[in-house]
């Protein structure tokens, strides 16, 4: 099991996992798992698939497919379907990014304008333009940090104690 693992670059503990999903069934000579030529396949198509971002259920469809249809039609439609659908949801996800990659450019250019700025007095924080997808930029608060906590609390007035309870 370590020579096949290391020749997929994965652990052993991955292929008990496998094997404990009914993805691979090795053969056994006593307590040592012997893989064929068709388990080392069938490692590959498992790891393909979880690089790419099918679910262990769909490859597992497909690995059942592969071994009922000797043509193998059937498992290439059903191959060809999800990938399909995870072209279309990573483009989904890369418009996303793409959006969000622009809005924080111009969050960034904006800082850096009133950062160089060299009005005195108060600067208004810059407000980006805000796709329709997502929520405007003011709404957004950027986490607190250590120090800035501290300073509010030294900032925060004591309340008076009141009467009947205790503090």
């Amino acid at each position: 099991m370590t020579e096949l693992a290391d020749e997929l670059g994965v652990t052993p503990r991955a292929i008990r996992f496998y094997e404990a999903k009914g993805l691979l069934e090795p053969q056994r000579a006593g307590a040592t798992r012997v893989y064929s030529h068709r388990d080392r396949g069938r490692l590959q198509i498992i790891l393909r698939g979880k690089r790419l971002g099918f679910s262990l259920a769909l490859v597992q469809k497909y690995l059942d497919l592969y071994d009922a249809d000797p043509t193998h039609k059937v498992q290439l439609e059903h191959l060809l379907a999800g990938a399909r659908q995870r072209i279309a949801e990573l483009e989904a996800q890369r418009q996303d990014l793409e959006l969000t990659i622009e809005e924080l450019r111009e969050i960034e250019e904006l800082t850096l304008e009133a950062l160089h700025s060299t009005s005195a007095g108060a600067r208004k924080a810059p407000t980006p333009k805000t796709s329709k997808s997502s929520p405007p930029a003011e709404s957004v608060r950027p986490p607190r940090t250590s120090q800035s906590s501290k300073a509010a609390k030294a900032v925060k007035p004591a309340q008076p104690a009141r009467k009947g309870r205790k503090p």
